[in-house]
């Protein structure tokens, strides 16, 4: 039995090296680069009430007074002219949620219930039942359940309070039932179509052909930068058996452009793999400005009728060391950063002079400043 054992672990460690010799190391699936056109996530979002809170919520909003009401008058009890219900028990708030793509009627979606009066806290409240709405107005989805808040705010009796991180706001795990489909209308399309997440022709020609040659016949061509038109067959199990095909292939994506980015309030800057300069010198000054007070006490004649004061003196200096280093041609990512850093510059200096690089025109990159 051990012998049988091993020859089978070692024939599985034959086929796992095999399996990872012969995948591309810079492949990836169809899946991670973009989706199919028509199956994406819908937003939902609705107005609640939040009951049982211990006397963090709304004391004096119109909004919760109204929600009350109508929560009261749901079950058929109507409340004397003048009661206001909205105690500091219950809050207002906006439900929103993520509708995800082909859910089904009684599938459970996650939900985010966010105070928009004062209410202090949301912690121990329960949402009542209230509808999610999607951007035509329709009813998707019944929401309703108790909150988890990460949040917790505290009020001592002199007016201090202590917050941690955001108790007004909560979530509340499978907290609504989807009660309508949303039509795609990609099931009746004689084509599918497949959008890059990122626009680049080489990518989009790359899937095309990956698409092709898997299934052997011309099914795919790219229509523009981004879109891959499909033809796929009307029998609706043959169509998903197509699209779980293609987003499992692999492919490799064409190399991002040379790109350098530069965010100009906090002084980062990326460089990609693709960036080149060509032979460029640089010189870079080290700039250090000194100030010196010494302050110094007098006592202006005559002694018997002057008045002791102090007089300001101040020494400026200014000192520049300038540093200067030459890139050669073709330089990679690494040979450009270890040149700059050698001269002591900074983020922001090292902003300044890709800058002038790109105004030389020896950094053949795209210069992106946030």
């Amino acid at each position: 039995m051990q012998t049988i054992l091993s020859i089978l672990f070692k024939i599985g460690l034959v086929l796992t090296a095999g399996i990872l010799a012969s995948a591309p190391v810079s492949a990836e699936r169809i899946k991670d680069l973009g989706g199919f056109q028509g199956l994406r996530a819908n937003q939902l979002t609705g107005y609640g009430i939040v009951v049982g809170l211990a006397g963090t919520g709304d004391d004096s909003l119109e909004y919760a007074t109204v929600a009350m009401k109508g929560v009261t008058t749901r079950f058929g009890l109507t409340l004397p002219p003048g009661v206001n219900p909205a105690t500091k028990n219950a809050a207002a708030v906006l439900v929103t949620a993520e509708l995800p793509a082909m859910a089904k009627p009684g599938q459970r979606i996650d939900i985010t219930v966010s105070a928009i009066g004062k209410a202090k806290s949301l912690r121990g409240g329960t949402l009542i039942m209230m509808p999610l709405l999607g951007a035509d107005g329709q009813i998707y989805a019944m929401a309703q359940g108790n909150l988890a808040v990460g949040g917790l705010g505290v009020q001592g009796r002199d007016g201090s309070t202590t917050t941690v991180n955001i108790p007004s706001v909560g979530r509340i795990a499978g907290g609504a039932t989807v009660e309508r489909v949303v039509a795609t209308g990609f099931e009746q399309t004689p084509y599918l179509t497949f959008n890059l997440a990122e626009a680049d022709l080489t990518t989009a020609l790359r899937v095309a052909d990956a698409i092709n040659d898997k299934v052997g016949e011309q099914l795919a061509a790219a229509n523009d930068a981004v879109s891959i038109t499909i033809r796929a067959p009307t029998d609706p199990q043959s169509r998903v058996m197509l699209m779980g095909a293609i987003e499992n292939m692999e492919v490799t994506p064409a190399e991002a452009p040379a790109r350098v980015i530069v965010n100009a309030r906090t002084g980062t800057v990326v460089i990609n793999g693709a960036v080149r300069i060509s032979p460029a010198a640089v010189s870079h000054g080290s700039l250090t400005v000194r100030v010196d007070e010494a302050p110094a006490i007098v006592q202006p004649a005559p002694f018997s009728r002057g008045q002791t004061a102090v007089e300001q003196r101040s020494d400026i200096s200014i000192d520049q060391e300038p540093v200067s280093t030459y890139i050669t041609g073709g330089a990679s990512l690494s040979e450009i950063v270890q040149s700059i850093n050698a001269i002591g510059a900074s983020a922001s200096d090292l902003a300044a002079i890709l800058d002038a690089l790109k105004q030389a025109g020896a950094l053949k990159a795209e210069l992106v400043i946030l």
